[in-house]
């Protein structure tokens, strides 16, 4: 139990630490260190926890710590994951904010920005590859085509529209219950 808590804090401490752009931008790293060195989950279990945890309010780093915890060591699991999503971040801040301020004009501080910029674009779009597959799916309900469906009518909705991406959420929530559940027994 104490390895599983000191694992589940190494981690999700080493994601967040190297993570940059916040919260999407960390989750090929959770990614990596849940369902690659840990095996902790697969990669469709870990999907579905991004996917739940979306729909949830709230920073998606906090909630799939805390899953992802409660999944390997129960309460403690969850308590020590969140640990190491917040703490070090938050240290961090208190101890830089100042520096940052004093520095927020230097061309080389500026230079380091614009050129992690397309890496973090680089994991988002490795990450929606991966995760690509379950929108092209087939639904077992009556619609077959439903997920791309969904993700379709959620990216009009969200990008153009400009609607509310909440109102998105609870929508597929709402369609993926009526329609494309899994019989039970």
């Amino acid at each position: 139990m104490i390895k599983q808590l000191v694992d589940l804090f190494i981690a999700f401490g080493r994601s967040t630490m190297l993570g940059y752009g916040g919260g999407p931008s960390i989750i090929p790293l959770y990614q990596n260190e849940v369902v690659n060195r840990y095996q902790w989950m697969g990669n469709e279990e870990f999907g579905k926890a991004i996917a739940f945890g979306n729909a949830l309010p709230g920073p998606i780093a906090t909630k799939l710590a805390a899953y992802i915890g409660f999944k390997v060591a129960g309460w403690l699991g969850a308590l020590m994951a969140v640990t190491a999503v917040v703490l070090p971040t938050a240290l961090l801040m208190v101890l830089l904010v100042g520096l940052m301020h004093r520095l927020q004009g230097n061309p080389y501080i500026k230079g380091m920005i614009k050129g992690v910029q397309p890496v973090i674009f680089v994991m988002l779009a490795m990450l929606a590859y991966d995760f690509a597959k379950y929108a092209f799916q087939r639904s077992g309900g009556p619609v077959v085509f439903l997920p791309f469906a969904l993700a379709a009518a959620y990216f009009i909705m969200v990008q153009y529209l400009k609607i509310n991406a909440v109102w998105g959420i609870l929508g597929a929530l709402v369609i993926g219950a009526l329609f494309m559940r899994e019989n039970a027994g």
